[in-house]
């Protein structure tokens, strides 16, 4: 099965090692990965701030990519489902519109794509740990991941699970939200902190680069010894991290 790589922009410029993980993932479970360079952010900024014209050239980009690929796969559920959302920027029934929704059909978040499509849930991971983990927005309710990374993280061996408390809550990221509503996010990743402090639990898990970079901070700041991680980078540990 041939995989075409989105490592999005946070991967890219902050998360190497779980854009490195995933695809050490992804070519364990028998896949061949390519990585084509053109790609580029997905648009999700300008859209999300309402620059709808911007973000269809960027989308056109993305779409023209990616549309020999036999499946993309990226490591940012928010990012994922940008690209999901491209059917809705073209005009309705243009070839620009049947070209996206076939990028669409085919684009897949890291553990979605490996429980739905490669049908895995015990990739043969072990990592000895506590572990709680943060659902973020764009990936649940949006993308409609909610199981996979779950099912996933139940089989790493050695690997204490501790559900998070209001786990659905937002961190208060949420893109440009975190800079034009900065007070009322400060207030929500303090209160995200609190549940995983309450948790106990030495690590902090998650599938979206942005998510875990707000809450990271804000743990760092807080002189917290909670240790921050992609999911990939737990999935495709073999007891070695």
């Amino acid at each position: 099965m041939k995989i075409s790589f989105f490592v999005t922009c946070l991967g890219d410029m902050f998360y190497v090692n779980a854009g490195k993980a995933a695809v050490e993932l992804l070519e364990h479970l028998g896949c061949e990965v390519d990585f084509p360079k053109a790609q580029t952010c997905c648009g999700q900024p300008a859209y999300n701030s309402g620059y709808h014209k911007e973000t269809l050239e960027v989308a056109k980009h993305l779409v023209e990519t990616f549309e020999d690929a036999e499946y993309v796969v990226g490591i940012s559920g928010s990012c994922v489902y940008m690209i999901h959302e491209y059917v809705h920027l073209f005009e309705e029934g243009s070839e620009w519109q049947k070209r996206a929704s076939k990028l669409k059909d085919k684009t897949y978040e890291l553990t979605q794509f490996i429980v739905d499509v490669l049908d895995v849930e015990d990739v043969g991971a072990s990592y000895e740990g506590v572990a709680t983990y943060h659902t973020s927005c764009h990936m649940t309710r949006l993308l409609g991941v909610t199981e996979a990374p779950f099912r996933l993280l139940e089989n790493v061996k050695g690997l204490q699970m501790i559900d998070l408390p209001n786990r659905h809550d937002c961190c208060g990221f949420g893109g440009t939200f975190s800079v034009k509503m900065s007070d009322i996010s400060e207030q929500m990743v303090d209160e995200k902190v609190e549940h995983i402090e309450e948790t106990k639990a030495n690590l902090l898990l998650g599938a979206d680069g942005s998510c875990l970079m707000n809450i990271g901070g804000r743990l760092s700041r807080n002189g917290s010894s909670v240790e921050v991680k992609h999911i990939a980078e737990i999935l495709n540990s073999r007891g070695d991290l």
